[in-house]
């Protein structure tokens, strides 16, 4: 299937992370100069806490404010860049199986951009799990772009 450069969707995975804001900006600027839209994927983790429904079901609505507010803040940057809203998609399960499913669901999706850490902890769990040749996109594999954490504006304006 072709698709026309204003039809593919960058994807960008929202967490708290300042490479996350690296790698938004990253993605923000390469739709800017390329065309195209930007998506922006929050992943909540179901509670773990069986014993009483209703302390279950508050942590849920607690876990789904957090990361709508994360959305929210992280949409704000991204039209600063771009001058349009990007789409924002909330989710509930694991991060890898949230993604995989969306990206089988959404032939829109032509990128994810995702920025890896610079700690001494590694670069995070899913450009781990993609270095290790880790089948996240089975169904439909898309190109993966990593943008290094310690990346200035500066820096990546120059790339982009």
């Amino acid at each position: 299937m072709q698709m026309n450069a204003e039809d593919r969707k960058f994807l960008v995975i929202a967490d708290e992370s300042e490479e996350c804001r690296t790698a938004l900006y990253f993605a923000a600027k390469r739709v800017k100069a390329t065309g195209g839209k930007l998506a922006i994927l929050a992943v909540t983790e179901p509670p773990n806490f069986d014993h009483w429904i209703g302390v279950g079901e508050t942590m849920r609505r607690e876990a789904e404010e957090a990361a709508t507010q994360m959305l929210d803040s992280l949409a704000e940057e991204a039209e600063a860049v771009l001058g349009a809203r990007p789409e924002l998609i909330l989710r509930e399960g694991r991060t890898s199986e949230c993604l995989a499913k969306l990206i089988a669901e959404d032939q829109a999706i032509a990128l994810l951009v995702l920025g890896a850490s610079e700690s001494g902890e590694g670069p995070g769990p899913l450009v781990t799990a993609l270095s290790r040749g880790r089948g996240l996109f089975e169904d439909r594999p898309i190109p993966v772009t990593v943008v290094p954490g310690g990346l200035d504006k500066s820096a990546i304006d120059a790339l982009t």
